[in-house]
């Protein structure tokens, strides 16, 4: 993990997954959706196991909360989708990821240090940017290309159905 000078601040956007904060940083987001009808794709991982439309493209949908050790929920009235584009083997690729809730978009400072801890996150370290500075707390700002870098997802599923997801 490469952080920035301690002196770059991050333009991130937060967002809750049970009840915790996390950031993704606004250069990948694109657009941030309610959330709607979904397509099952057999045969993929848990958490990358559906596809949405958004304007006429199909991207992979992810449940972060399933990547990160945290329980499926069901969708609320502040559910999200964060359609994020990201580069996954030196090629741009869309993809979309819920969120609990999306709070805001704030400049953070991340804080200087070489590595994230290895012991106190619910997530793995390789699937953390950084830590920032986030008033008198810290925020974790998650890595989208690294979370997905290990499970690209497969195309051509003849077996896909459509399905809304759970309320």
């Amino acid at each position: 993990m490469t952080l920035p000078e301690p002196a770059d601040n991050l333009r991130v956007v937060t967002i809750n997954l049970q009840g915790e904060r996390f950031a993704l940083e606004t250069r990948h987001v694109r657009e941030i959706l309610d959330p709607g009808p979904t397509t099952l794709v057999p045969s993929a991982p848990a958490f990358l196991n559906r596809l949405i439309n958004v304007r006429g493209r199909v991207v992979p949908l992810a449940d972060l909360r399933l990547r990160l050790g945290f329980e499926q929920s069901a969708v609320t009235i502040d559910t999200r989708v964060i359609v994020l584009e990201i580069d996954l083997a030196d090629e741009p690729t869309t993809v979309a990821v819920l969120a609990d809730k999306v709070n805001e978009v704030r400049e953070i400072m991340p804080i200087a240090s070489s590595q994230t801890p290895k012991f106190g996150l619910r997530c793995r370290p390789d699937h953390v940017r950084c830590i920032g500075q986030l008033g008198d707390g810290f925020v974790i700002v998650l890595d989208p290309a690294a979370i997905f870098a290990s499970s690209a997802p497969r195309r051509g599923s003849e077996h896909a159905t459509e399905h809304h997801l759970p309320h």
